[in-house]
């Protein structure tokens, strides 16, 4: 979800950059949480409705806050651009519909049908942030009579909250790694972040660990040992993983996580 954009302003360029790194993070989280609802409904639909409630629930405290944030600040400026007028009026149909989505899911009466909407939702979603940042934000940061930083100053449904790539960088071991044992692979979900885009994959990973419950497991599938994620989620989460590896290599290390 990267692009280059020309902002009239230093700020607004790194505007520009914090409002894509939360699009980034908001884009994994739904992901993990839809990843890990798909994998309920396959394997384990008595647990779907659990997972489903808190997808929900992200949806209504995280994605359509962050929805409900732009009609307030940004769009509002962005619609008065003539070349943008059009555009807009298209993302707040998307919105719409992101909400009618959000809809299906909280009133589906059964797992498959949570998993369809889920999925639809994800879809949906990871297309209106790509215009947002491919289209949106370069007509406002390139507008040199908007301050795309003053709009956005404070709004941390936009901006996010902080230091995601700062844990990113670092190494070491994952600190909860441990082998846990007493947990039966083949009854936990399984996410496979080999196929991921690599600008997604931790939030990705963040999103589904947060719908596994305390005393339950998932198995993350990666290209390589994940250590600077596993160090990431320690970082989030002192001690409340437990961390076993079942592959170490060539071409995929699979992990245990527990929630202790």
């Amino acid at each position: 979800m990267s692009n280059l954009t020309l902002a009239s302003d230093p700020r607004d360029a790194a505007a520009v950059e914090a409002v894509e790194a939360h699009h980034t993070q908001l884009a994994g989280d739904l992901a993990g949480r839809v990843a890990i609802l798909v994998e309920a409904a396959d394997r384990e639909p008595a647990a779907a409705d659990r997972v489903r409630a808190e997808l929900v629930a992200f949806c209504d405290r995280d994605l359509l806050a962050h929805a409900a944030a732009e009609e307030e600040t940004l769009y509002p400026v962005a619609h008065d651009l003539p070349a943008a007028r059009l555009l807009i009026d298209g993302m707040l149909a998307e919105h719409r519909r992101l909400a009618a989505l959000v809809d299906a899911l909280r009133t589906a009466t059964s797992a498959v049908k949570a998993a369809t909407e889920g999925r639809a939702l994800q879809v949906l979603f990871e297309e209106h942030l790509e215009k947002e940042n491919a289209l949106v934000l370069p007509l406002l940061a390139g507008a040199p009579d908007i301050s795309l930083s003053g709009l956005l100053a404070g709004m941390h449904e936009l901006l996010g909250h902080g230091t995601e790539g700062e844990a990113a960088t670092k190494g070491g071991g994952c600190g909860g790694a441990c082998g846990c044992g007493g947990s039966d692979e083949t009854e936990v979900p399984e996410l496979d972040v080999r196929e991921v885009p690599h600008s997604l994959r931790h939030a990705t990973v963040f999103g589904a660990i947060a719908a596994v419950p305390s005393g339950q497991s998932m198995v993350l599938v990666a290209p390589h040992d994940p250590l600077p994620l596993l160090a990431q989620i320690e970082d989030r989460h002192p001690g409340a993983f437990a961390v076993e590896y079942l592959q170490r290599g060539p071409e995929a290390w699979r992990l245990l996580l527990t929630h202790r």
